[in-house]
């Protein structure tokens, strides 16, 4: 990147040059209200959130964090004594995990709860990628799988009977249960290992995929390409059995892109001779335990825009913890190339 470069609204994190020593200001913030029960783990995975923002630019280090709290006020007493320090817990654990510390933040009495933060670093040109270089002929992959609003709201229809009876014939309970604990552990896992692999294979941008669905993120980072250049996607990794609720319901639109996510994974522009190594990387055990990845589209000339083919292939992906006899089919290709 050179000296100076700036990048503002409408990307992952703002990167501002500082006036000492060819230095940048990374920064970037981000709250939401609780979407699992465990509070530890919604601090977790709040904070993983939070942090996923740096590792989309291929920044691995984060100087400090701060956390933003509000509790609600419908909580008794007895309540926000548990459930706060689980959160705020949950949250440092994660910054820990991440290599940086919890310093400060702001806490408040609001009609709901709302658990978010800060995450701030000072780095060199070279520790980060600008998300703005991709070519025609890139791989794009995708470091978590999709379907976790979808989990998380069947987990919440498992106690609403009229919910339930219309995805109860595509899904049992168990499945869901199963997916919603896959759910909350992606949630929960850093993207920073993707993030420095990103350096190892060469990528020339990246985008992490949240709130507005893998086609919207997908949109929003064609448009910031330097080169005439646009974004197909063919493949869509899933959460076991989370397409066909989607389906089933009529609502979130998973198949179409633009169902939410929350702290879902990098999609990244690698070239193409290194893409499947990348896959295969993230998967080795000296990462640690739950790194996935697949190869979901390609980079094609165009006007700077994204889409999902007609009918894209779904990966199935199954939960830890289940068995493959009642889910669906092999993917054991699923780092294959897509065509053209």
């Amino acid at each position: 990147m050179p000296r100076g470069e700036t990048l503002g609204i409408g990307m992952d994190s703002c990167v501002i040059p500082l006036r000492h020593g060819g230095l940048s200001l990374v920064q970037t913030t981000d709250f939401f209200y609780p979407l699992v029960e465990d509070p530890y783990m919604m601090g977790r995975i709040a904070c993983a959130n939070v942090l996923s923002d740096l590792y989309a630019m291929g920044i691995t280090e984060c100087d400090n964090m701060l956390m933003l709290l509000s509790v609600s006020q419908s909580m008794t007493e007895e309540e926000r004594e548990k459930i706060t320090p689980l959160l705020i817990r949950g949250f440092r654990d994660a910054a820990e995990e991440g290599g940086t510390a919890v310093t400060g933040g702001q806490t408040v009495v609001n009609p709901w709860v709302i658990v978010g933060g800060v995450a701030t670093v000072v780095c060199q040109p070279n520790e980060l990628i600008m998300p703005d270089s991709a070519v025609v002929g890139d791989v794009l992959v995708l470091t978590k799988p999709l379907g976790t609003q979808v989990a998380v709201n069947a987990h919440q229809w498992l106690d609403n009977p009229e919910r339930w009876n219309k995805i109860s014939m595509v899904v049992s309970r168990e499945e869901v249960e199963l997916a919603y604990q896959e759910a909350m552990f992606s949630m929960a896992t850093l993207n920073r290992t993707a993030a420095g692999l990103m350096h190892t294979f060469n990528a020339h941008a990246a985008t992490d995929i949240t709130g507005f669905g893998i086609l919207g993120h997908s949109q929003n980072l064609a448009k910031q390409q330097r080169n005439e250049v646009s974004f197909v996607i063919h493949n869509l990794p899933i959460i076991a059995k989370m397409a066909a609720i989607s389906k089933a319901s009529g609502r979130f639109g998973l198949l179409q892109g633009t169902s939410a996510e929350t702290s879902g994974g990098l999609l990244i522009c690698l070239p193409r001779e290194q893409a499947a190594r990348f896959c295969s990387e993230i998967k080795s055990s000296k990462y640690g335990e739950g790194h996935q990845a697949w190869i979901v589209g390609i980079v094609e000339k165009g006007n700077r825009t994204a889409r999902i083919i007609d009918k894209p292939r779904v990966i199935e992906v199954l939960p830890r913890g289940a068995t493959a006899t009642a889910l669906a089919p092999d993917n054991s290709n699923a780092s294959s190339e897509p065509s053209s």
